[in-house]
């Protein structure tokens, strides 16, 4: 009987360890100009906190926004290792080109929405993360833009014949296409 008392209490008490263990801490980050939103995304990750989510839309009190949704594992290391990059344009070459940029650099794809702008007209939002304690991979980026479903079919199957892996999808309005569909795609580029 004692033994079970004892083996009982035992149980209790991995239980409640592994609960305490198991909790996330989450933070959440609305701002109105993406400027902003990167730098409250490092301060956050200097923290410890890594990226977890992306919207953009119109909130009750602060109109439109980017939220972001950010997480720690409550036993974490409260060094952040992590870095990010947020890319906002309503132009898709130059987001392909800022894209491209961040790749060249070792970040990585995270998540994107569109956002209406604070300067008016919607922007594409991307946001991407480099781990600074890893081995620096760098990826090439494909962003693809048409208003047409077939010819994002199309486009879509080209880029994945040439070794591109789908990372991200928007529909929204561009500076010259208006209505479109964003899709990112990357592939690593491997040093010889």
């Amino acid at each position: 009987m004692n033994k079970t008392r004892i083996l009982l209490i035992f149980c209790l008490l991995l239980s409640s360890f592994a609960a305490v263990s198991a909790q996330v801490q989450y933070k959440l980050i609305a701002t109105k100009k993406t400027s902003t939103a990167e730098k409250e995304i490092n301060e956050a990750a200097d923290a410890g906190f890594r990226f977890d989510g992306v919207s953009g839309g119109k909130t009750a009190f602060g109109g439109a926004e980017v939220v972001i949704i950010m997480s720690k594992p409550a036993n974490a290391d409260s060094r952040g290792r992590y870095r990010y990059k947020l890319l906002a344009t309503s132009r898709t070459s130059t987001m392909q080109k800022e894209l491209q940029q961040a790749g060249d650099n070792g970040f990585e794809y995270c998540g994107q929405t569109v956002y209406e702008s604070a300067f008016g007209g919607d922007e594409v939002v991307v946001i991407l993360e480099k781990d600074v304690d890893a081995k620096i991979r760098k990826f090439e980026y494909k962003l693809l833009a048409t208003s047409k479903t077939s010819t994002m079919q199309k486009e879509i199957s080209q880029a994945g014949d040439a070794n591109f892996e789908f990372v991200g999808l928007t529909t929204g309005k561009t500076a010259l296409g208006g209505n479109e569909l964003v899709v990112i795609l990357r592939r690593e580029i491997v040093s010889r």
